[in-house]
């Protein structure tokens, strides 16, 4: 696993392997349970490929019960368990460990109520993104978070990473638009939080579960917010000859008090590799492409496109296209959806970054990438959601290539530590995981982390529920509290103990 450093296996854990999966399959009877080396080479990594690892054993639940006794049992025998939706997590937060029960949710895979009057999706946390909006597009509704991946991408994933997507500058990020979910604690506990209502009292546990990474609770359930159909929407493809004036458009279009649907940009590599791929027409003479998508009533969006339109062209915009059909706008889009794959025909691997910055600071982050890309010798494709800031750069190197590797992961490590630095944050909707891991101190100091380390305790003491992921250094929760002893008497005495 490259030169990751991860949890060291339980010794004892390993010796009871036989004893583990025999009393796995009491618990998940049938098929559910996968120990077999090559059966369980499809789990051994997630969408960050680089890193992998096979399991101690694979555990298909598909009843709730089953979820909270493999959860106890696990508790119980200090056995530690990797939680996993449909894998395509981009930062390793689904990476197995050697010692761990992978507690793969993919079974959960049913819609289980459709409540248009309150505008809502109550889902297994299998179902796939994007199979929620296709359940309710007949009556006129969809599920707003849009993720690139939406077609495989499970809800339950969605959660624990707080998934944005396309759409997600006007309507919100996952944590905007889930109501309620139903989780497992590691003891085996059922709990719900949330549900239909807009609030609920005392403390925003459903926040604090939302964007997890599995480190808290492993979800069985989500109650998801449904929106109507907008009357009208329309795109505009918008060519500019430098990134910085592209970056330039997307700051005056928000500081203009413009909210477009989805507002995304390509540069150069990006654009190309789309249009070879997917046809869609893009201009191919341009540096940067933007596209804006405007959504509401039709007299209010045709006023929106104006504006819009004028804003690129005082950036020096040389190309700008309106959709003149929804045939049209969705072929806009759909190059910029296929732009992983894409951008895969034109090198043999790509490491898919994730961070995000103030909207003012595009035009100096692209500059400063640009000179990262000479400094490591390495070509880079940018692919971003422009309108809130979330950037996604595509490292492009060769693996079969000593060293490469590392210089991609370095090559990223500082395009974070440039974003943390303009002011922004080191993710924006792949999660820390295993990828940004060791580089949450550039954010965060020790305090910072401690505060956070102590909110994963009080839901998981004995760390067992996905260790090595997030936090840079794999502590016991004892250790946040412990009291210094000096010759056999610990500091005020008098004080009492809990």
């Amino acid at each position: 696993m490259s030169g990751l450093a991860m949890p060291k296996p339980d010794d004892a854990t390993m010796r009871r392997r036989d004893e583990i999966v025999a009393d796995m399959r009491i618990i998940v009877p049938g098929e559910g349970v996968v120990d077999a080396e090559n059966s369980m080479r499809a789990f051994e990594s997630d969408g960050l490929t680089a890193y992998r690892q096979l399991p101690l054993v694979v555990v298909l639940p598909e009843t709730v019960a089953q979820v909270s006794r493999v959860l106890k049992y696990c508790n119980d025998r200090n056995i530690r368990v990797v939680p996993r939706g449909s894998g395509t997590s981009l930062s390793g937060g689904a990476l197995p460990l050697e010692d761990a029960v992978l507690l793969v949710m993919s079974r959960f895979n049913r819609i289980l109520e459709i409540d248009f009057p309150n505008r809502a999706v109550v889902a297994q946390p299998g179902v796939t993104n994007l199979g929620i909006t296709t359940a309710v597009e007949q009556e006129g509704f969809y599920y707003a978070p849009d993720p690139s991946s939406q077609i495989a991408c499970s809800i339950g994933g969605n959660v624990a990473e707080n998934s944005g997507g396309v759409h997600c500058l006007k309507y919100g990020l996952t944590a905007n638009n889930v109501l309620g979910i139903e989780m497992v604690l590691m003891n085996g506990e059922v709990v719900r939080l949330g549900g239909r209502h807009l609030d609920t009292e005392g403390y925003d546990l459903l926040g604090v579960m939302t964007g997890s990474e599995g480190l808290l609770g492993v979800v069985t359930e989500v109650t998801v917010r449904i929106l109507k159909k907008p009357e009208t929407a329309r795109a505009l493809l918008i060519g500019f000859p430098t990134s910085e004036q592209g970056g330039q458009c997307v700051a005056d279009i928000i500081g203009a008090g413009i909210i477009p649907g989805g507002m995304e940009m390509m540069d150069r590599p990006a654009i190309h590799a789309a249009e070879d791929f997917v046809h869609a027409g893009y201009p191919l003479d341009v540096e940067a492409l933007l596209i804006v998508e405007l959504d509401g009533p039709g007299v209010e969006v045709d006023h929106l496109i104006g504006l819009v339109e004028a804003i690129a062209y005082r950036n020096g915009s040389t190309t700008c296209r309106i959709s003149q059909s929804e045939q049209e706008r969705l072929s806009f889009w759909a190059g910029r959806k296929a732009a992983f794959p894409a951008v895969g025909r034109i090198s043999p691997d790509y490491y898919c970054m994730d961070g995000t910055i103030p909207r003012k600071e595009l035009p100096r982050v692209l500059a400063g990438m640009r000179e990262l890309s000479e400094k490591y010798g390495l070509g880079v494709a940018n692919v971003f959601h422009a309108g809130d800031g979330n950037l996604h750069p595509l490292i492009l190197y060769d693996a079969n290539v000593p060293g490469e590797l590392d210089k991609a992961e370095s090559f990223g490590a500082d395009i974070l530590r440039l974003c943390v630095k303009v002011g922004g944050v080191l993710t924006g909707e792949h999660g820390v995981g295993v990828e940004k891991r060791d580089l949450m101190p550039e954010m965060f100091n020790q305090i910072d982390l401690d505060q956070q380390m102590r909110v994963k305790c009080a839901f998981d003491p004995n760390h067992l529920l996905n260790p090595g992921k997030v936090f840079p250094q794999l502590r016991r929760c004892a250790e946040l509290g412990r009291m210094h002893v000096h010759r056999g008497q610990v500091a005020f005495p008098d004080i009492p103990r809990f």
